[in-house]
């Protein structure tokens, strides 16, 4: 695994504007190598800024038709709920792309957790063509400020999980504690993982992850390490501010 690359920026607009740019670059890339961009994406409102700007100042950057669209991790709710993932990104982005429904791959939160999660995986084989962990050409990660990624929380038994891509999972998160999760394994083995961390209340996550002692038990998105892909940690300098 190579080292992270992390990139600090001024403030958090400068923060949701690179990452824009990354992930137009990256698109642009995947999809002259081989015809497509699978695209995980995170939650929260960090990265709901930077949707914002793909459907609207770069709406013209990236080539959408060859744009399929995944998601890392589901609160087991409709998808018209406002603790959706899906809705948030819907809302933001999806609604403004000119794409077709086939491109669009979410978890069906309103679905029993179990069931949801084996739904998913099945989903995810169909595409890329078979079982095993998916190559993801981009995952946006965010950062809790318990260190957790994902629905990755601390102590969670879905931490040493080898073999399933998804999984349904119950955390301490008393807004919604039922989940769908895609897997460590599933992350290491995108070609691109972008953190998007932003705010001085993460500063102690991102030292916790990047400066702490290994201990993904108690700091989760510790596992994300890539053994081939590029590993990104995008700061605004308030998140950045116990690293620096």
């Amino acid at each position: 695994m190579s080292e992270p690359k992390i990139i600090v920026l001024d403030d958090e607009q400068a923060l949701h504007m690179r990452a824009a740019e990354e992930i137009a670059h990256l698109s642009g890339e995947a999809i002259c190598t081989h015809a497509e961009f699978t695209f995980c994406l995170s939650g929260g409102s960090t990265p709901a800024a930077v949707y914002e700007l793909l459907g609207s100042r770069f709406l013209l950057s990236v080539d959408w038709n060859e744009v399929h669209f995944f998601w890392g991790d589901e609160r087991c709710v409709p998808p018209d709920d406002p603790m959706s993932n899906y809705a948030m990104t819907q809302r933001t982005m999806l609604s403004k792309l000119p794409i077709k429904p086939s491109q669009v791959h979410r978890i069906r939160g309103e679905e029993p957790p179990a069931a949801a999660a084996q739904a998913y995986e099945v989903e995810i084989a169909s595409h890329f063509g078979g079982a095993g962990f998916p190559h993801f050409d981009l995952t946006l990660m965010g950062l809790g400020d318990n260190s957790h990624t994902a629905s990755l929380f601390p102590h969670n038994p879905a931490l040493h999980e080898t073999e399933r891509v998804a999984l349904a999972v119950e955390v301490d998160d008393p807004t919604q504690r039922h989940r769908v999760t895609l897997t460590a394994p599933v992350f290491n083995n995108a070609a691109n993982v972008i953190f998007l961390v932003s705010g001085a209340g993460k500063a102690q996550a991102v030292w916790n992850i990047l400066k702490g002692p290994h201990n993904p038990d108690e700091f989760p998105a510790q596992l994300i390490a890539p053994a081939k892909g590029e590993l990104i940690w995008l700061l605004d300098r308030a998140a950045a501010s116990k690293i620096s």
